[in-house]
């Protein structure tokens, strides 16, 4: 017996959706389901992003935000470039990325007072803490993935 059309044309689009929702659950969560591909770096902030985030726990200055936007674009560069070089081993390319969140790092304690330097410092020594653990940090690098949350 030949099933109607109707029915053939019903299961392939109910196929084609569970298909499509399999996708959908597959992707970093918190993205949208029509973004295709996931952000540049699992953890990693935009230079926006961590510039706000800068912001609210440090209380920066209008100046002071217009000083540090550069930087941390600057080094989103940086890492950009270094994780597409090939070329690197792993561990030159891990000795790298320490230089270049060295390099950010002192430019941004360049910007900050004495009492955001402090708490900045704090930080740092909070995430690199974390990182040693194993448990990750927010985006793994000054101002990676912008201040952690404040207690």
């Amino acid at each position: 017996m030949k099933k109607p059309f109707s029915f053939r044309l019903q299961s392939a689009v109910l196929a084609v959706c569970l298909a499509g929702g399999a996708y959908v659950f597959a992707q970093e969560p918190g993205l949208p389901p029509e973004t295709a591909a996931p952000p540049p770096h699992r953890g990693m902030m935009d230079p926006a992003q961590q510039l706000e985030g800068m912001t609210k726990r440090y209380n920066l200055s209008a100046d002071q935000q217009t000083q540090l936007k550069p930087i941390l674009a600057s080094q989103q560069q940086q890492m950009q470039a270094l994780r597409g070089d090939s070329s690197l081993s792993r561990e030159d390319r891990m000795t790298k990325m320490q230089s270049i969140r060295a390099d950010t790092k002192t430019k941004i304690e360049a910007v900050l007072n004495d009492d955001q330097k402090k708490q900045f410092e704090a930080d740092q020594q909070r995430m690199q803490q974390q990182r040693m653990q194993g448990g990750g940090g927010p985006g793994g690098g000054p101002g990676g993935g912008g201040p952690p949350p404040q207690q």
